[in-house]
């Protein structure tokens, strides 16, 4: 039997990578990266990354925070401003079923204590005043005009007139006028003339009839023509 030699295995030339100069630190680095790997550092990054992921939400969370806080407080704002124009606005309406029951009876005591009833009693009162006051009260001319009718009926009466006197009594009968009892609106006063101490006026005034109540009576004496007054037509009588 011959044996036969088998020649030996070719020699493998070195690779490339034994001849870069990092290459003998590559198992030196494979082993610290293990030693690294272990469960203790897993665990410590862990935690370090949910440390880092708190902080940055909590951060986050104080931001909204404080945004959330300072809109609240401007829509508080607003609320107040809105309550206190509410509270203003409601103010005149507070007690308003008082408020008209109280207007209405001073109305309805205007009505009957300051408005006359009857022609005659204008006549009487501006006849009384200007004795009192010691002036000359002529050519008043009267003109109806109605302005309400139904129950509680009203007739402006318009008043021309003239006044003489002296100065101060004249002042004095002007001033009696408009704080008298009787309802009396002064609307224009002029002068016509001016003599030996004598004014010479020309007044306009005007006040309103209502109807008569109760045991009041219209005989209108002094002026006729009140009776066209009391049944709503306009006309003009003088005095």
């Amino acid at each position: 039997m011959s044996t036969a030699t088998l020649p030996p295995p070719p020699v493998q030339p070195p690779s490339s990578a034994s001849n870069l100069p990092f290459a003998r630190y590559v198992p030196r680095l494979t082993e610290r990266a293990r030693a690294l790997l272990t469960a203790t550092n897993l665990h410590f990054a862990g935690v370090a990354l949910l440390l880092v992921l708190v902080l940055y939400l909590g951060l986050h969370l104080l931001f909204v925070w404080q945004r959330l806080g300072s809109l609240d407080a401007a829509a508080m704002d607003r609320q107040r401003v809105e309550l206190r124009a509410a509270e203003v606005a409601a103010k005149p309406l507070r007690g308003l079923d008082a408020k008209l029951v109280d207007s209405t009876a001073a109305a309805d005591k205007f009505y009957q204590q300051r408005l006359p009833y009857a022609t005659s009693e204008v006549a009487a009162e501006l006849g009384a005043l200007a004795h009192r006051e010691g002036v000359h009260w002529t050519r008043a001319q009267y003109a109806y005009n109605p302005v309400l009718s139904g129950g509680d009926t009203l007739t402006e009466v318009r008043i021309d007139a003239s006044v003489s006197g002296d100065y101060r009594p004249i002042v004095q009968f002007i001033n009696t006028l408009e704080r008298d009892k009787r309802f009396f609106l002064i609307y224009s006063i002029n002068l016509t003339g001016q003599q030996t101490g004598q004014v010479n006026l020309r007044l306009r005034l005007s006040t309103y009839l209502r109807a008569p109540q109760g045991d009041e009576q219209t005989d209108d004496v002094a002026l006729p023509g009140a009776a066209d007054a009391s049944a709503a037509k306009t006309g003009a009588v003088s005095e």
